[in-house]
Formats: structure tokens, C-alpha cells, sequence
């Protein structure tokens, strides 16, 4: 699946709201979504030098996906999670990614429904 010789850098638990659904009743109020990321990247010079520039700037990506998150509108969970894929392979150092979206309350009697992506940049 994903390159034992990357690292991993973890967003975990990242909060948003957005119009995501097919009912009509989805289609007008926001809802939340929660996002688990996982950013693979070579991550040894970052600990050679201890210097921003030489790793992933995941304040950045945050900024970046919540804008995304905050502005859409989709239809399915998976649109979202492709949608935030793109966004962290497009940032410096990002080789592949991991995503997951919960939509919490999509289903009667369960917790959450989530959707699971793993993207590398050559599949973008």
C-alpha cells in the first residue's frame, strides 16, 4: 500500500463543517466532518537540519484543507476525501497520503460513516 521507506506525519481529528449529501434536507445546513490524515514523506533531513524548510508545513495544509472543507459542497464523502487528497499531494514533500472523513450521524443507531483513501502523487 503505501512506501515503508517514507515517514509519517499525522493530522489527526481535524474538525470541520460543510454541505455534504444527497438529501435535500443535507444540501442547506452545514455539518460536521471529521478528518484523519496521513502525510507520508521523507522526513530525515527535517531531523538532520531541525529547520521548517527542509519538511512538510502542516500548518499549512491544515489552513489549506479547511478552506477547501469549509467552502464545498459535495455530494458524497468521497469527493471530499479525493478533494483533500489533491490538497496534500499538491504541498511540498507530500508523496502520499492517507485520508479519512467521518460524517458522524450519517446513520441511524451508528456513531459515524467514513470513507478511507489512500492517493500517491502520481495518482493525482
Amino acid at each position: 500500500m503505501n512506501n515503508p521507506s517514507l515517514d509519517r506525519i499525522y493530522i489527526r481529528d481535524l474538525t470541520a463543517r460543510c454541505i455534504l449529501g444527497i438529501f435535500p434536507e443535507e444540501r442547506t445546513k452545514a455539518q460536521e466532518v471529521l478528518i484523519n490524515i496521513t502525510l507520508f514523506s521523507d522526513t530525515r533531513r527535517a531531523g538532520k537540519t531541525d529547520c521548517i524548510e527542509d519538511t512538510v508545513d502542516y500548518k499549512n495544509i491544515k489552513n489549506e484543507i479547511l478552506t477547501l472543507v469549509e467552502s464545498s459542497s459535495f455530494f458524497l464523502v468521497e469527493k471530499l476525501a479525493r478533494e483533500i487528497a489533491r490538497c496534500c499531494l499538491r504541498a511540498e514533500g507530500v508523496e502520499e497520503v492517507l485520508v479519512t472523513v467521518d460524517k458522524p450521524g450519517a446513520l441511524r443507531f451508528a456513531r459515524s460513516v467514513a470513507v478511507e483513501i489512500f492517493r500517491k502523487k502520481s495518482d493525482m
